[in-house]
């Protein structure tokens, strides 16, 4: 599997949005028998969108995946809003930006609210950043994970990864022993992380200056660098690399799940942001304000509730994440023992108590300038 959740066939991509766009003139009429979702891989594959389909015989149901968050949330600012009926993105951009803008809408809190009370404890109270200010219900969370870096434990202990935390890849011993996994913008934030900085805070020309040095050491002293998590993680199956920059429960499933667990997501036992090191990134569904709204909107939105979907949802695409409805004994029983351990379910609380929330990162036109111009050399 070549495709990733950062690292998609854009043209295919854009075939599928220009479709959607063609159909809409004949459909308008019947907006109620047809529902077209913007979203992260998952929400698309058969396991979640034929079930549906077969609950409302006649409708015509779409999803695609996106780029990037930027990328769908440009796709409703340029006028898809008449097109997308839900945009699936992570945590930071409902409230920060899709509400603000008028390019989401409120969700009916009664039908939802009680969702909340079955979900584990990071959500169920309920989660805030599916509000706004007003605390109207503006998305709905359901995958999350946190997402730091990869080790071979066999090589490098939990214990010792955890304890150096980013320093490990400033270890001079560790020269071209590491791959970089090239999520651009979060190796952005990881790099910042490393060296000591907070990349959710504006940064000054000398905070700039200590980016460009953390990264071309980090760039420079990296084995391999790639954007294919199938081809990180055999090269630290087959000993090629020891670590890999940019990784987490997401990109270590797989491996995990073939009973390769030394393959280990970790997460540093500390950092610079209040003492934490880890960022955690959750997704939120959320009600584009279509002008022409279709009613299957909210019906997949609860939908993706039931406990089989659930499961469907948090296993799909050859990557494995914990999903928000796992505290609810019906959900978490679909998941087998091997299956928890492949999401790294142990650790999982003690994990995200070391995470901040993953949040956009405020000089991100200076940091990806200069992040692209090292990268290239």
């Amino acid at each position: 599997m070549s495709m990733t959740r950062r690292s998609f066939n854009k043209a295919l991509g854009a075939m599928a949005g220009a479709a959607a766009l063609g159909r809409m003139g004949s459909a308008a009429a019947s907006r109620n028998d047809q529902l077209n979702i913007l979203c992260w891989e998952g929400y698309n594959t058969d396991d979640v969108l034929e079930p549906f389909r077969s609950m409302h015989a006649g409708a015509v149901v779409r999803a695609e995946s996106g780029t990037s968050d930027p990328d769908m949330i440009n796709k409703l600012r340029a006028g898809e809003v008449k097109v997308w009926d839900l945009i699936n993105l992570n945590q930071p951009w409902a409230r920060n930006q899709l509400m603000p803008e008028g390019l989401i809408k409120p969700l009916d809190k009664e039908r939802f609210l009680p969702y909340f009370e079955k979900m584990s404890n990071l959500f169920s109270a309920p989660y805030p950043l599916a509000f706004n200010d007003s605390q109207e219900l503006i998305g709905m969370p359901q995958r999350f994970g946190p997402f730091s870096f990869v080790v071979n434990t066999d090589k490098i202990s939990r214990e010792m990864a955890e304890d150096q935390g980013w320093k490990l890849f400033l270890d001079p011993a560790m020269k071209d022993r590491y791959g970089v996994l090239t999520y651009d913008n979060w190796n952005i934030i990881h790099m910042a992380l490393t060296g000591d900085q907070n990349p959710f805070k504006p940064m000054d020309e000398a905070g700039l200056e200590t980016f460009a040095g953390t990264a071309k050491q980090i760039f420079d002293n990296s084995k391999l660098m790639t954007d294919d998590l199938v081809a990180m993680n055999t090269a630290l199956i087959n000993g090629e690399i020891d670590a890999y920059f940019t990784g987490g429960t997401y990109t270590a499933s797989p491996a995990r799940l073939d009973g390769l667990t030394n393959i280990r997501a970790i997460t540093p036992n500390s950092g610079p942001i209040d003492g934490k090191g880890g960022v955690v990134w959750i997704e939120l569904t959320s009600l584009v304000n279509n002008p022409d709204p279709s009613t299957l909107a909210e019906d997949f939105l609860e939908f993706v509730q039931k406990p089989e979907i659930c499961k469907a949802v948090g296993f799909a695409e050859g990557t494995y994440n914990p999903v928000a409805q796992m505290g609810d004994p019906d959900v978490f029983s679909l998941w087998d023992a091997d299956e928890l351990d492949s999401i790294q379910w142990d650790s999982l609380d003690e994990e995200l108590s070391r995470s901040v929330e993953y949040d956009v990162v405020a000089s991100y036109d200076e940091l990806i300038k200069i992040y692209s111009a090292v990268k290239r050399g």
